[in-house]
């Protein structure tokens, strides 16, 4: 048996929804390429299942919605670092 994979699964880009059953634990992702088509389909499934917005994916990142990855800005540093001179020989 081989081992299992071990990076993560890229995903393409577009919208995606998580679909499970009533009370379950795990579900399963669903991708569609603009919001209308996943708005419609949230409403199609929402009589049957619990359903999730996940966001909007590009470059294998969630830029929209609950799982969006903000961007942390660095804090500058007040000190300032000493630059090294050269010494002369004399």
């Amino acid at each position: 048996m081989a081992r299992p994979s071990t990076r993560e699964k890229r995903l393409k880009d577009g919208y995606y929804m998580e679909v499970r059953n009533n009370g379950g634990e795990r579900g399963i992702k669903i991708r569609r390429e603009s919001k209308e088509q996943i708005d419609s389909a949230m409403e199609e499934y929402k009589r049957t299942k619990e359903v999730a917005y996940l966001g909007l994916v590009k470059n294998g990142k969630f830029i929209e919605g609950p799982n969006a990855v903000v961007k942390k800005s660095r804090a500058k540093s007040t000190t300032r670092r000493k630059k090294k001179t050269k010494k002369s020989k004399a």
